[in-house]
């Protein structure tokens, strides 16, 4: 009996740990937006390699096989460790040169659109590059290399310790309290004045944009402990970055697919 209770407190602990290692809400938020701006060509290429609806669905399946040895090679795939002060230029030349610095996010997601491109069939290339475009927009995944994205960056969250990463990867986007399906609807709404500004945007201004908001991030005093103040600062960012995100990644698979 003892031995039974020790596995399912391990099995417990395991579970919670795996759960708070990514947010399926926030990439699934960004997918559902995508999904609603594919053109007909995009959406049907798309279903038939994942399913209806797959790129939904399919969202965190790159964080998911993390636990699998098979794909140890894609860990560092999921960030792009960038320098303090860095200008338009500078980050200009790290995505035209993406293996410059390693074979990070931003090779990541080259890779996985020239491999689109070349078998528009390939369901393991697209649920990666719906992946990592998800992460292109989360600041934190854009962090600095000294403290991993801000996991080393701790933080009381209502109560709790936890890390800066931790933060932006879901407990913001919890503080709403809304699925991802309600998330995606408010922020369509929230940014429908906007929407053609935002489809115009390119892969460097939304990777300007997630960069300007880490720099924020890792400005803003953390001695203030009260969360309530946080999220009233950078909710409008986590906005921004989510709906930014779905339209990116939307841009991406309709050239793909055209």
């Amino acid at each position: 009996m003892k031995l039974r209770k020790n596995i399912l407190t391990l099995s417990l602990l395991w579970i919670t740990l795996f759960a708070s290692a990514y947010d399926a809400v926030g990439h699934r938020i960004m997918a559902n937006i995508a999904y609603q701006h594919l053109t007909n060509k995009a959406r049907k290429q798309c279903d038939k390699a994942l399913g209806k609806h797959g790129i939904i669905y399919q969202a965190t399946w790159a964080d998911e096989v993390r636990s699998d040895k098979n794909y140890d090679y894609s860990y560092k795939w999921h960030y792009q460790n960038l320098k303090d002060s860095m200008t338009t230029e500078d980050l200009k030349h790290l995505l035209e040169n993406p293996t410059a610095e390693g074979e990070h996010l931003f090779y990541a997601i080259n890779l996985m659109t020239d491999r689109l491109k070349k078998n528009p069939s390939d369901a393991e290339a697209l649920k990666f590059l719906v992946h990592f475009t998800g992460d292109l927009h989360q600041p934190m995944h854009l962090g600095r290399a000294e403290d991993l994205g801000g996991n080393k960056v701790e933080m009381n969250w209502f109560g709790k310790k936890t890390n800066v990463h931790a933060v932006w990867d879901g407990q913001i986007t919890e503080s709403k309290n809304m699925s991802y399906t309600e998330f995606s609807v408010y922020l369509q709404d929230k940014f429908k004045p906007r929407n053609e500004e935002f489809q115009k945007f390119t892969v460097l201004q939304s990777v300007e944009a997630a960069y300007l908001v880490r720099n924020a991030i890792y400005a803003y005093d953390k001695s203030d402990a009260n969360n309530y103040h946080y999220v009233y600062r950078f909710a409008g960012d986590l906005d921004e970055m989510l709906y930014r995100g779905g339209i990116q990644l939307a841009n991406l698979l309709n050239e793909i697919y055209k």
